[in-house]
């Protein structure tokens, strides 16, 4: 059950006050006895917010939430392929804080920051502190997509671009909607997952009014994530006229079952979200015990289509650094 407590606190306060201690996770949970399974990591530390632990299941060591967040000493492994920099997005960066790799829309990390910290991120080792756009940066953005006429979208993404506040969010929605060529502005965020209460009020009254289309991308990879408050949330959003998608990652023994994917794909759509993607996992350093083989990805698939209506069934991608778009999976492969 949710600790009405934290969830009636405003989502800046449930931000501060996430959990940063692997002792105090485990000990809320009941789980003391993972402490040998487990280590302290000096860089991407553990962050997880309290609502989103009150999702998890007290005592239960294969909670699916839990193993998405708590760090594991597999991680420490390093293993051939799997590298710090999976996506090559330094050799798509024209301007600071800005990447083009796709032919129609860039991509701007407005910040560094995260309300949580999922092990399997591919951007876990980015160097966000030579990639925040400055003041003068924010010029050379706006010339760079005048200068680009195909560009006709943007995506917010970071870090999390609803981790920072309503004020500094706005400012960057009145310089991209002063770009005339622009049409849509994308948010890929996990926040109204994980903090669904920061999907306020002052934000969706200022998203509805935007003369660009907004879509939100959210990152859910498991129903459990989607209880009746953030379900409560997320059709607050859909009711102000903002798109909303969900992104999920295939992840070992967390969400690589029939049975997981359909009750994902079913809650989502209770909340008025549409699947999207589903993702072969990026090969980042310190993820490989996350990773399925395409070939398990594929069996699955065709599980789902048959389980599924169309509309339900995410399409099944991979990323790859030298290509300009998702690359579907060959579901043929296999059949």
């Amino acid at each position: 059950m949710i600790n009405h407590l934290i969830t009636q606190k405003n989502w800046q306060t449930q931000l501060s006050e996430a959990i940063t201690s692997i002792d105090e996770l485990l000990e809320l949970l009941r789980l003391e006895s993972l402490r040998s399974e487990v280590y302290v990591p000096e860089h991407f530390t553990m962050r997880v917010p309290r609502g989103f632990v009150a999702k998890m299941t007290v005592g239960d060591s294969q909670d699916p939430l839990l193993r998405q967040v708590l760090p594991n000493q597999k991680e420490e492994i390093a293993v051939t392929g799997y590298v710090a920099d999976p996506l090559s997005e330094s050799t798509h960066n024209p301007v600071k804080g800005l990447l083009h790799k796709y032919q129609s829309r860039v991509l701007l990390t407005i910040t560094g920051a995260c309300a949580i910290h999922c092990r399997y991120c591919f951007r876990q080792h980015f160097d966000y502190s030579a990639n925040m756009p400055t003041a003068d940066a924010k010029e050379h953005i706006i010339h760079y997509i005048s200068a680009n006429p195909e560009i006709n979208e943007v995506i917010l993404s970071g870090g999390d671009p609803l981790n920072v506040t309503n004020r500094r969010l706005f400012a960057w929605l009145d310089i991209l909607e002063a770009i005339p060529q622009l049409t849509t502005i994308r948010l890929h965020t996990r926040l109204p997952v994980v903090i669904p209460a920061r999907l306020d009020d002052t934000l969706l009254e200022r998203l509805s009014k935007s003369r660009c289309q907004i879509v939100m991308v959210i990152h859910c990879n498991h129903a459990n994530e989607i209880d009746a408050l953030t379900a409560e949330y997320l059709q607050r959003a859909r009711a102000a006229g903002i798109t909303l998608l969900n992104q999920a990652v295939l992840l070992k023994d967390i969400n690589d079952s029939v049975a997981v994917q359909t009750a994902l794909s079913q809650r989502l759509f209770t909340a008025g979200v549409l699947p999207y993607y589903l993702h072969v996992l990026d090969k980042v350093a310190g993820a490989a015990h996350f990773d399925r083989d395409e070939s398990a990805a594929v069996t699955l698939y065709w599980s789902l289509l048959a389980a599924l209506p169309g509309y339900l069934v995410p399409k099944l991608v991979r990323e790859l650094p030298n290509k300009s778009f998702k690359v579907p999976i060959n579901i043929y492969n296999d059949a």
